[in-house]
């Protein structure tokens, strides 16, 4: 193959792994990312028990590992 066809099969396949799907769900605003290499949720549910109605926080997952969580 020649280098220039190699170059371009690496950045097609570096989009597929990197470029998220955003899924929203309907609990208040929660968002997620989602693709092959990592995952992350931003989270913004209706609590009624909270002081401020929500329960607001993020969840952020590389390769499936928990590096970042502040949602409890």
């Amino acid at each position: 193959m020649k280098k220039k066809s190699k170059i371009i099969i690496a950045v097609i396949i570096l989009l597929v792994l990197l470029i998220p799907v955003p899924t929203r769900y309907k609990d208040g605003g929660s968002v997620r990312y989602r693709a092959v290499l990592y995952d992350i949720s931003k989270y913004h549910q209706l609590d009624l028990e909270s002081e401020t109605g929500y329960n607001d926080g993020w969840n952020i997952k590389i390769l499936g590992i928990s590096v970042f969580n502040n949602f409890d």
